[in-house]
């Protein structure tokens, strides 16, 4: 993308003026680099987004921002159902809730590296990986209802987890709202067998080791040292948030008419928040968010589970969980008014500042934890929501790296047997059970994380914390 093409309004924030239908302007967070590096379609998409009745203020595209369906990826906008402000499917994602939980272990890498290879293959047998993939967890039509509505506090209450990790989960587990009825039979059977499984793609669990910190404070109220080893988890909704999303697509294409809604591009097909179909989906998408909390905290409970053979008496505590891919409905001020919008977020995380009443004590004076995933052998990091000069885009931040180039193009680029050999030698073992898809996620696939959060930092979308350095990657 053409920088010169852009009104800069300072180092990380670029602006693109309302024209044609566009009913506010697009803002791009980036560095010059970055924003040179983004296609093109990313600007399409942003002001494509930016013509959808009842937006409020602006669309956001975060620094690791590329092209998705519909919206782009690393997108946010938010929605007024007083101005006729709709939902759209585009806008949310396909994998519903995908997200990040970061877990404390108390262990340094001297402790592990010794049984590393016996971890990591005890962690692999014990957290089924891969498309498709099955574990032994099997639902019940009575289950799979009470699951879709009680998310991970369904999960605690039949033992997978837990009482107090609720506390330190978005919603506390549980999104309020969820309508299992608007489900369909189709997407509740793909999710049968699913549960405390990590599908595959991005997805992962990792053994991390906190190599930089870079706000001490804020660092000690989170719980990390430096030296000191994370587990984190990054899955979502698995085939129940897909079925959902291409179910209810081609439902919004016809809502979207219905209404006199022009879409500016199909993949946008959406209806009006308070119109049956929005209201069905919004059901749907919340039963969809509570399917992913439960499932990370199935699986959160299987790592625990290996951990206590290997290190008894060392629990593994819970730091956060934090979707993305979600609509939710907030509060924010837009100039003068107070309103009650509906935020998406696609490949977006939420970023809450200090004393934000929707955290949990222990954590509220330092902000919400932002977890965000790096690729495959380069690195992730922890950030923390901020206030500089309040929160920007409703309080939202990237969620990881971005892709720099497509799962065809890495493929045909890198062998998964070569990626595994040569992060070996770098001290990272890697378990998979398919080299394409190791090919697939290749780090040079990325954009450069640590380039990324430095533009999110300086932007004031979330502040730097600590950089964490992949031991163990578990991938589908």
């Amino acid at each position: 993308m053409d920088p010169g093409s852009l009104t800069r309004i300072d180092e990380t924030c670029w602006q693109i003026e309302p024209r044609g239908r566009m009913r506010v302007p697009a803002l791009i967070f980036a560095d010059r680099e970055l924003l040179s590096a983004m296609d093109e379609k990313v600007r399409e998409q942003l002001c494509n987004v930016a013509c959808l009745p009842g937006i409020v203020e602006a669309a956001y595209a975060m620094p690791d921002a590329h092209w998705g369906y519909g919206f782009p990826i690393g997108g946010v906008a938010a929605f007024d159902p007083e101005a006729g402000g709709v939902v759209s499917a585009g806008g949310v994602g396909f994998d519903i809730s995908c997200g990040v939980r970061t877990m404390l272990t108390g262990l340094r890498r001297a402790e592990v590296e010794p049984i590393g290879d016996r971890l990591a293959d005890a962690l692999f047998r014990a957290i089924p990986a891969g498309l498709g993939r099955r574990g032994e967890i099997r639902l019940s039509d009575a289950e799979l209802e009470a699951m879709l509505a009680g998310g991970a506090a369904w999960a605690v209450a039949r033992g997978w987890g837990l009482a107090e990790d609720l506390e330190r989960i978005e919603e506390g587990g549980r999104a309020e709202g969820a309508d299992p009825g608007a489900v369909s039979p189709r997407a509740r059977e793909r999710q049968r067998a699913e549960m405390g499984t990590l599908g595959s793609g991005n997805h992962y669990l990792e053994l991390q080791e906190v190599a930089e910190i870079h706000d001490p404070v804020i660092a000690r109220g989170y719980g990390l040292a430096s030296g000191e080893l994370l587990v984190t988890i990054h899955c979502g909704s698995r085939g129940l948030g897909h079925q959902i999303g291409t179910e209810y697509l081609r439902e919004m294409v016809i809502a979207a008419g219905g209404a006199g809604i022009e879409l500016p591009d199909r993949e946008l097909a959406c209806a009006p928040i308070r119109s049956p179909v929005g209201r069905r989906y919004l059901g749907a998408m919340r039963a969809a968010i509570n399917c992913a909390l439960a499932n990370r905290q199935i699986i959160g409970h299987l790592a625990r589970r290996v951990f206590a053979r290997f290190f008894p008496g060392n629990p593994l505590r819970l730091l956060y969980d934090v979707s993305h891919n979600t609509c939710k409905e907030e509060r924010h001020r837009v100039g003068d008014r107070c309103l009650d919008l509906f935020v998406h977020r696609k490949g977006a995380t939420r970023a809450l500042p200090p004393g934000d009443p929707a955290l949990p004590e222990p954590l509220r004076p330092y902000g919400q934890p932002v977890l965000i995933g790096g690729s495959m052998g380069t690195g992730s990091w922890i950030l923390a929501g901020t206030r500089p000069d309040g929160p920007r885009a409703f309080a939202s931040a990237v969620h990881g790296a971005g892709r720099a180039m497509s799962r065809h193009q890495a493929k045909k680029r890198w062998r998964g047997e070569e990626i595994v050999a040569r992060l070996a030698e770098r001290g990272v073992l890697v378990r998979s059970v398919s080299m394409r898809g190791v090919a697939e996620e290749a780090p040079g696939a990325y954009k450069d994380i640590d380039a990324v959060v430095d533009a999110a930092h300086r932007a004031g979308l979330a502040r730097k914390v600590a950089r964490l350095r992949p031991l163990i990657v578990i991938k589908g």
